[in-house]
């Protein structure tokens, strides 16, 4: 199948829809990730001047870092085409023009004001191209105080509040693993797009979407926002530590032989499961939720005395049995052997021009109607640009020469 201009056209229940992804590093790019894995055509537009950082972030392949290496890079741009513009120089902002009248979505994340400056933003765009469905996903949106503060997830977390609140009591914030607005941010994006392109089949019209992801993140904290709100206590790091669950913690276990240690996750998430729960680790099994809660330090130890006795596969076993929350802690090569992603096959090896073969995760959403799959890896600096500038805009080897000559490409 191709589509009527240009690019070969995906399968899937998006089949059709034309994206142009201006976004990167990992929030934004994961959105035309999603979107090109059920079916849309994704042209991922980069600057030719100015690395993505997500280039220079491993793993890499053969661990030699390099811009077209990266393991993150090509996880969240698999089954996009690649182009390089430079939008500085003018005939490049034309061309992107030009790929506005072909598209139905325009993803990006500049800081805000700057696609203004090049009468790039929605408010231009919308003049030739009413219709036009945008994103644009930066830390804290396009208006307001703080609206040209720019940066990574891990700043948007500290500006949600979450990096203060992982960690232990008695120590300084830890902060959740990576950048962590990058995660939940394009999963409201990806929403909002989907509910703006039923919109525009029913009404012919287009939608601006102005996303914060740092208050994005805050739905994260609701509950504790409200109760803070409301008089309640502000929201303290307390570990492993659960209000409404108790035991409920990550407990040692006999390390098998190639290891030097071993955890296991546990979560005691009612009374009845407590009772079924304490005989085994010799306590006393009339206790209630606030009775553990006070003598939590004592049931740790009690717990882990049972655990360090015994392999995590075997304590993991046992307690699920039983009906309690149990899971072995995974280092990176048990999750990659994991059953539950094998069964779903979560990862994908793809043929890579450059590495022989690449693997990337696979679409997080299985589809019986219209099973989809990853089409491409991700696509090499500026992979597809003649063949985008020839199939999709028309031009002819002469007006591409020209381009490349402007600077608009390289």
């Amino acid at each position: 199948m191709t589509d009527p201009i240009g690019l070969p056209a995906g399968t899937g229940p998006l089949a059709g829809v034309k994206v142009l992804d201006l976004s990167w590093i990992v929030a934004g790019p994961t959105v035309g990730r999603a979107l090109a894995d059920y079916g849309a055509t994704v042209i991922r537009v980069e600057s030719p001047t100015r690395v993505d950082t997500a280039r220079v972030v491993g793993p890499f392949h053969g661990d030699e870092p390099g811009v077209e290496n990266s393991g993150l890079y090509g996880n969240v741009n698999a089954g996009k085409w690649g182009l390089t513009l430079d939008l500085r120089v003018p005939e490049a902002r034309e061309v992107f023009r030009q790929l506005v009248h072909w598209s139905d979505i325009v993803c990006e994340s500049f800081t805000a004001g700057i696609l203004g400056r090049w009468e790039l933003d929605y408010e231009h765009l919308r003049r030739d191209k009413p219709d036009l469905i945008m994103l644009s996903s930066t830390l804290l949106g396009q208006t307001g105080p703080y609206n040209t503060v720019s940066g990574f997830g891990s700043q948007g977390a500290g500006m949600a509040g979450v990096q203060f609140l992982v960690g232990w009591p008695d120590y300084p914030p830890a902060g959740p693993f990576g950048p962590y607005t990058d995660y939940p941010a394009p999963r409201f994006a990806l929403a909002g797009i989907l509910a703006a392109l039923d919109h525009r089949r029913r009404t012919g019209e287009g939608v601006f979407i102005d996303q914060a992801q740092a208050e994005g993140t805050l739905q994260l904290l609701a509950p504790a926002l409200i109760d803070y709100k409301n008089g309640g206590p502000a929201l303290e790091r307390r570990g492993n530590d659960d209000p409404q669950m108790s035991p409920h913690g990550v407990y040692p276990c006999q390390p098998p032989d190639d290891r030097a240690e071993s955890w296991i996750a546990i979560a005691v998430a009612s009374d009845d499961q407590w009772t079924r729960l304490a005989p085994i680790i010799r306590a006393d099994a009339s206790l209630t939720l606030s009775d553990r809660r006070e003598r939590k330090d004592a049931i740790d130890e009690q717990l882990t005395a049972w655990t360090k006795q015994r392999s995590a596969a075997e304590v993991q076993s046992t307690l699920q049995t039983l009906g309690i929350s149990a899971h072995v802690l995974s280092n990176t090569e048990e999750a990659a052997n994991d059953p539950q992603l094998s069964h779903r096959d979560h990862f994908r090896r793809l043929p890579h021009a450059l590495h022989g073969e690449t693997v990337v995760e696979g679409p997080r959403y299985i589809l019986s109607d219209t099973p989809v799959d990853i089409v491409r890896p991700a696509p090499q600096y500026g992979e597809h640009n003649e063949q985008i500038l020839r199939d999709v805009l028309g031009l002819n080897e002469a007006e591409v020469q020209a381009l490349a000559v402007s600077g608009a490409l390289s």
